[in-house]
This record gives structure tokens, C-alpha cells and sequence, in this order.
């Protein structure tokens, strides 16, 4: 099916932003029918992949030269956000393998066409934990590990993996890259995702037994901090400008919006309908539970507005060619990184004024709730590893740069 959509492609007209965004809106109800499925499944199924796909969503940040729309940034958050409103791992999963087309446009031409040549549709996975162990050899590395966190690596040709690699000699700096490799040099266990939230992301287990990559097929992240990357002479675009940081986190804690629309229109049925036996109050008229949701939708607009500007920002620093401050990238790492967590304490709030009928596993809140919580685990939604990047910029002294 992938070979068949990209030669497809190659004809096709690219849609405009509100075409895919209206796509996106209207796959809700479709992914909401799905979700209990996905969950159960863990994993996404491949009929909602293909459907994905033949939508164009992940072509959004893909190099034209491959088949791709090179689109705003924005564009791609906003489908994001729609996906997982209808459902959040579905959300999560495209978050992820949606923004991979970027990364990969950073790569040495030579690696974009291993993965793009054949077919534009290819999919593929990733899990930035710099775990692997690696050797220098001629011409490039080899590589044994095992990686967790693989999300929707069932449905991908190739894998982005992080390592480690040694210094060439004592005194040398550390070299962090991530490693691209092709389907047949890796093993999936998908036998290791069993969790309480986001459990339909199929975010298994990658195993790599000592197999030679290429020196062109790593990515060095001080080239993505630097914004210096070999595969800018390929593609021009102002959208590879942008650090490829600031896109990952974004892809990240982008879903949990669509979470939380979820949970909330759902904490709006109960409301519309629940008296409490004991008190005989009906929630509609609970001046707490009002507030709670007043305040849980006025600051998911702001979170919202706040991401819309950081990329109108970012794309404007490089239409004018000028470097992004660092000051700049640690505040925007930053509010990416809060918004999970602020989201599960709005939703919280509203979940204890909800009374019993919020608690049944059947209750249409307790799965976004639930997938709210597992998405703080990832480590670019916990805040306490940013503060120190926003005061270190302010304070002129040195600051860890991770996820920049």
C-alpha cells in the first residue's frame, strides 16, 4: 500500500492547511469508535495508519523533494491536537512518527534516499535514549542495545535510535547522535507495553545485535542544536531551519490538548445529566464544578495560543536567517514541558467534582485521564529538567541545552 500512495503522490495537488486540518476534524468520531479497540489492541491499528496516510498527515513536515508538503509547523500541532481528541494515542503515535520526516530531512541526502527512494509513505519510528553501545569501525559504528518507548514501530520500515558515541581520544568530548537503521537490522518486542495510559501507542521494545551503520546514517545532535545539519543542502526550506528540539518536544506534549478536549466534553455529559443521590444537587448548577471547567478551557486556549506564537516566532527568526536566542529556546522547551502536567491537575480538578459516575471504566474521562497521566512520564514533560535552562540563559551562565 505504501509504494502504491507514493507513486500516487507524485500527481497529486498538495492540499492546503485547512483541508488537512478539516481531514483531521472529522476523523474524530471514527478514532473515538476506536479507541476501547486501540487500547486493547495496544497498538493502532493498520486501517487507521493507512487511513492516516492516505489523508497526507504525514507528509506535513516531509521535504517536498521526497513527496512531502514541508508545511508549517503549526499545521502539523493542530492535526495532532484533532487526532487526539478523537483519541490520544492515536494522537501520540502520529505526534511521534509525524514529526520523524524532520529529523530525517536533517540527514546526510544519502540516508533520505535509503528511506524516501523507493516509497514517500515510509514510516518510521524512533526511541532517543542514548542507551545503545557503540564501536568506532571504518566507515561508521557498530551497535547492540535495547531501546524502550518505540512508539508505532510495528507500522515502520526503520528506526531512529540514540547513542552514545565514544571519544576518539581522552580529553575528546562525548559524541550524543541518533542512529538510523533499516527494518532487518533490528528485532521488535512487543511484549513489554503494558501500561495504564496510552497504552494503544504500541510503543514496544527495539533489540540490536551488533550491526554495522554508516557514518551517514547518524545525525549528530550538536548539529540539530546548531541548526547545522548536513541535510540543509538539500533542503532549503525555512522549516529546516528551525532546531529539531524545539519540533520533538512539541510532538510530545501536543496531544495531551486533544486529551484534554476529550476529557473535558466528556466531564461535560456528566454534567449535563448527574443529581447526586445524596445531596440531590445537580452538577450542572455546582458553582465549583463550574469554575473548575471555566478555568480548565480558558487555559488550555492559553497553552494553545502560546505554542501558535512560539512557531510564528521560530519561522520568522529563520525567514530572516537570524539565529533563535538561546534565552528563547530554553523558555519555549520549557512551556512545552508544562503543559502535560498542568493539563492532568485541570482535569484532576474537575475529576473529584464529578462523583461516582466519573469512576467506572465505561465513563468516556477515565481513558484521556488515564492517558493524560502516562504522557508526564516522558522526560521532555517533566519541567524540573528545563528550570535550570531558563534561569542559566537569564543568568548568562551555562545551561544543560538538553531538548534545545
Amino acid at each position: 500500500m505504501a509504494t502504491v500512495f507514493a507513486m500516487e503522490l507524485g500527481a497529486a495537488v498538495i492540499p492546503t492547511p485547512e483541508i488537512l486540518v478539516e481531514r483531521a476534524r472529522a476523523m474524530i468520531p471514527k478514532l473515538r469508535s476506536r479507541s476501547r479497540q486501540c487500547t486493547q489492541a495496544r497498538n493502532v491499528s493498520a486501517e487507521t495508519i493507512a487511513e492516516m496516510q492516505a489523508a497526507g498527515f504525514f507528509l506535513v513536515l516531509q521535504p517536498r523533494r521526497w513527496g512531502g508538503y514541508e508545511m508549517h509547523p503549526n499545521v502539523f500541532f493542530d492535526i495532532q491536537k484533532l487526532l487526539a481528541e478523537g483519541c490520544m494515542s492515536t494522537g501520540w503515535m502520529y505526534g511521534v512518527l509525524g514529526c520523524h520526516p524532520f529529523e530525517i530531512a536533517l540527514f546526510d541526502d544519502r540516508a533520505q534516499r535509503e528511506v524516501w527512494g523507493g516509497a514517500a509513505a515510509t514510516l518510521v519510528s524512533s526511541s532517543y535514549q542514548p542507551v545503545g553501545k557503540v564501536t568506532r569501525v571504518e566507515g561508521g559504528f557498530r551497535l547492540s542495545g535495547r531501546w524502550g518507548f518505540s512508539t508505532g514501530s510495528t507500522h515502520c520500515r526503520w528506526v531512529l535510535l540514540g547513542a552514545i558515541v565514544p571519544a576518539k581520544s581522552d580529553g575528546d568530548p562525548f559524541d550524543m547522535r541518533t542512529f538510523l537503521l533499516p527494518r532487518n537490522d533490528y528485532t521488535i518486542d512487543e511484549d513489554v507495553w503494558h501500561t495504564f495510559g496510552l497504552q494503544g501507542t504500541g510503543s514496544h521494545d527495539i533489540i540490536v545485535n551488533d550491526v554495522f551503520v554508516p557514518e551517514y546514517r547518524t545525525h549528530r545532535a550538536v548539529d540539530g542544536f546548531l541548526c547545522q545539519n548536513p541535510g540543509q543542502a538539500v533542503n532549503t526550506a525555512r522549516l529546516y531551519r528551525l532546531p529539531w528540539a524545539q519540533v520533538f518536544v512539541r510532538s510530545v506534549s501536543t496531544a495531551a490538548f486533544g486529551g484534554a478536549r476529550a476529557a473535558l466534553k466528556a466531564a461535560m455529559e456528566i454534567m449535563r445529566s448527574r443529581i447526586s443521590t445524596n445531596t440531590g444537587k445537580a452538577s450542572k448548577q455546582d458553582p465549583m464544578l463550574q469554575a473548575a471547567m471555566a478555568k480548565a478551557y480558558s487555559q488550555l486556549e492559553e497553552m494553545e495560543v502560546v505554542q501558535q506564537l512560539t512557531f510564528e516566532e521560530l519561522i520568522s527568526l529563520a525567514d530572516q536567517g537570524k539565529a533563535i536566542p538561546m534565552e528563547r529556546r530554553a523558555m519555549f522547551a520549557y512551556q512545552s514541558s508544562t503543559v502535560v502536567r498542568r493539563m492532568v491537575d485541570l482535569i484532576d480538578d474537575v475529576m473529584q467534582l464529578l462523583g461516582g459516575r466519573a469512576i467506572y471504566t465505561s465513563s468516556a474521562i477515565i481513558q484521556p485521564w488515564l492517558d493524560l497521566n502516562a504522557a508526564r512520564a516522558h522526560v521532555a514533560n517533566d519541567p524540573n529538567n528545563r528550570t535550570g535552562d531558563v534561569i542559566g540563559t537569564m543568568m548568562s551562565e551555562s545551561p544543560t541545552f538538553n531538548f534545545l
